[in-house]
């Protein structure tokens, strides 16, 4: 049997040709990846040195490690960090700007003349946010100490120092010192959660929340009930 010549095979008359066909296909249009910014090639190699330091320590993580896991090549690393303690210092500043701001959008939640219960949302999710992130704090705040940043403290008070300063301009209580009083209380419950996570008495959340939270009443002077 003969073969049939490529326009018989298609179908198609004398007028036409096989490139006007292809032509008139859809085509899909050639696409290729958005170039990561420098911004999110930093998060990815902090991202992974978190995952690593977890998992094995941030004194057996190495730097090719580091950039495998980022899928980033060894030199795009040295564009964004010194050392390994340079991305330990970052990620203790992400830590911090990242607690800070879970505490305030915690208190904003509860009504504006609802002071209590901001209060109350401060030392819950104070005291939840650390523990539930234990390892990684142990690590970046003790295995790991570096020189005290007392600009970082601040941003760890700065929640609950806005919310006593806020309650004491609406009369909600009388507070001579609301930085003061702020750093006493959130360095309270720093400590607490530190024995609970670190000493030998299993943790019970909800009693160490009511502890604190108690404790917090009694300072701004509050009812307990």
């Amino acid at each position: 049997m003969a073969c049939l010549s490529l326009k018989a095979a298609i179908g198609v008359s004398d007028h036409d040709t096989v490139r006007e066909i292809f032509r008139s296909m859809p085509r899909r249009p050639l696409t290729t990846p958005r170039p990561k910014s420098p911004e999110e090639r930093r998060d990815d190699l902090m991202n992974a040195a978190q995952r690593l330091f977890l998992e094995n320590g941030p004194a057996s993580t190495t730097i090719n490690q580091i950039t495998s896991a980022a899928d980033v090549a060894k030199g795009t690393f040295y564009l964004y960090f010194s050392s390994k303690e340079d991305v330990l210092a970052a990620l203790s500043e992400r830590f911090i700007i990242q607690y800070a701001d879970m505490l305030r959008d915690k208190i904003s939640k509860r009504p504006s003349r609802d002071w209590k219960g901001r209060i109350a949302a401060w030392a819950k999710s104070g005291v939840t946010g650390l523990l539930d992130a234990g390892p990684l704090a142990e690590i970046l705040f003790h295995a790991h100490q570096q020189p005290v940043d007392w600009s970082k403290q601040n941003t760890l008070v700065a929640p609950l120092e806005e919310l006593l300063r806020a309650g004491s301009s609406e009369g909600a209580w009388s507070i001579n010192d609301p930085h003061f009083t702020a750093t006493f209380l959130f360095s309270g419950l720093h400590g607490v959660v530190d024995d609970a996570l670190f000493g030998a008495v299993p943790i019970n959340r909800s009693k160490l929340v009511r502890k604190v939270l108690l404790l917090a009443l009694r300072v701004v002077a509050l009812d307990e009930e």
